[in-house]
């Protein structure tokens, strides 16, 4: 098995006492610009989706309803409980087996009968990360291609070179029994000769590579024989205009019975409706709102009007209060850097992690997270999504999670959502001003769950919250 790709080498951030911090901070070139421009997360959401492929551990089983729409509602309806029932290569389930899958997770369990079926189903499915969605795709991938013809028969995109990286890695594993497999990475750095046609049955990479090498100028990747399509990370792909641009024009390139699947850990209403005009009479699988991590989470309010009052009602939760490890969330960079020096001025040992590390960086400072190495996590949204630590017992909302002056519900969520995992308890505190203490109602009032008033000057308050 051969594979056409770049190295990339990764750096790793060091412990510093609190004047390197304070000077690393300020010295950034992020530090120059201005708040609005820092506030922009532009690659958060594949940035998390990144870090989430590579620390993931384990699957996480997601309890969510699943709900399915078809084109034609009357046909059977199918899911397997074993992969052995779905009629795979034998080097097929040797690739599962050798990676630790048992059985099918519950999104396997509905899309792979469909997306495995002949004549081939086109989808669009939601699925939060960790449940299998890598891959479930992966496995249609490898399904479809015949290892003896060499040319492209199945393209996957992702929205970075990180993200279409970890794919092929996957796609390796899973493939790793399979005779005269190989895989090319259209990814930004590999050079192709023009008009000398791939021989990789499987191309895995980013949109504006792949478009080069097939629509433009390179003309190396032939899309007349694809037998599937599939889009990764669909929402972030397809809500950039560019990629979005990009996406159709190759979707009009493919042949006509060639399978398109589109996977993504969120949908927005937006989004699927463009979805469904690209992708040709598609089975949809979408997830159920659901709070059932709601029910695992004490939620608490507390009055603050400054940053001062902020860091004391900090300081006197964490010193009464048995933490095991906890997560605190900044609405912007500046706000996680001001809080990072003052705690460590303090001597609280504290790691940040935001938007401004290397990708290669956060999942260092995360994976030390995990093992423990850091108690206490600041950061922005970069971690709302999908990094499952499982000892963190407190989620605390220095600032609440904002879209242009309205809630963000779905931050909200994920946020909190950090905390209370695999069926654990856990305690999400929210500081709130007068100006937001509105926002905070609207949040209790959407999601259906009390957010009680807590004094951080009560030491009884404080212990009673962890009983």
């Amino acid at each position: 098995m051969s594979e056409i790709k770049t190295d990339n080498g990764s750096k790793e951030n060091t412990e510093t006492p609190v004047d390197t911090v304070a000077a690393k901070l300020e010295t950034s070139s992020i530090a120059n610009k201005s708040q609005d421009e820092e506030d922009k997360e532009e690659k958060a959401s594949a940035d998390a989706s990144l870090l989430k492929k590579l620390l993931r551990s384990r699957l996480e089983e997601d309890n969510s309803a699943i709900e399915i729409e078809r084109q034609n509602p009357d046909s059977p309806l199918y899911s397997c409980k074993k992969f052995e029932d779905l009629n795979l290569k034998q080097e097929l389930l040797q690739g599962l087996y050798a990676m630790g899958f048992t059985k099918p997770s519950k999104i396997q369990e509905t899309a792979l009968p469909a997306i495995l079926n002949d004549p081939p189903q086109n989808l669009i499915a939601q699925s939060q990360s960790g449940t299998g969605k890598t891959a479930a795709f992966s496995l249609a991938m490898l399904s479809r291609i015949d290892t003896n013809l060499n040319y492209p028969q199945a393209l996957c995109l992702a929205p970075t070179l990180e993200l279409a990286t970890q794919i092929t890695d996957v796609v390796k594993k899973m493939g790793q029994h399979m005779k005269n497999l190989n895989i090319a990475s259209a990814i930004r750095g590999n050079r192709m000769p023009r008009n000398i046609e791939l021989r990789e049955q499987v191309v895995i990479g980013t949109p504006g590579t792949a478009f080069d090498w097939s629509c433009s100028r390179v003309n190396v990747l032939s899309l007349k024989k694809l037998k599937i399509f599939v889009l990764d990370e669909a929402d972030v792909m397809i809500d950039q205009q560019g990629h979005q641009d990009i996406c159709i024009r190759i979707v009009k390139g493919l042949p006509r019975d060639c399978q398109v699947l589109l996977f993504s850990a969120t949908y927005k209403n937006p989004v699927i409706e463009f979805a469904k005009k690209i992708v040709q009479n598609p089975m949809i699988i979408r997830l159920k709102r659901s709070q059932e991590a709601l029910s695992y989470i004490k939620q608490f309010y507390v009055r603050c009007e400054s940053f001062e009052t902020k860091y004391r009602s900090l300081t006197n939760i964490f010193g009464l209060l048995t933490v095991g490890q906890s997560i605190i969330f900044c609405q912007t960079r500046k706000t996680a850097r001001d809080l990072v020096v003052r705690l460590t001025e303090d001597g609280v040992p504290c790691e940040l992690l935001s938007g401004e590390l290397e990708v290669t960086q956060r999942a260092a400072c995360i994976q030390r997270f995990r093992e423990g190495k850091c108690k206490m996590l600041v950061t922005t949204n970069v971690t709302a999504r999908g990094i499952d630590v499982d000892d963190v017992n407190l989620v605390i909302n220095f600032d609440l999670p904002l879209n242009e002056n309205m809630p963000d519900y779905e931050t909200y969520l994920h946020r909190i959502g950090r905390t209370g995992r695999f069926g654990k308890s856990g305690v999400a505190i929210n500081f709130v001003d007068t100006n937001t203490m509105h926002i905070l109602d609207k949040i209790a009032q959407h999601f259906g769950k009390p957010i009680e008033k807590l004094d951080a000057t009560d030491p009884e308050q404080i212990e009673k919250i962890s009983q």
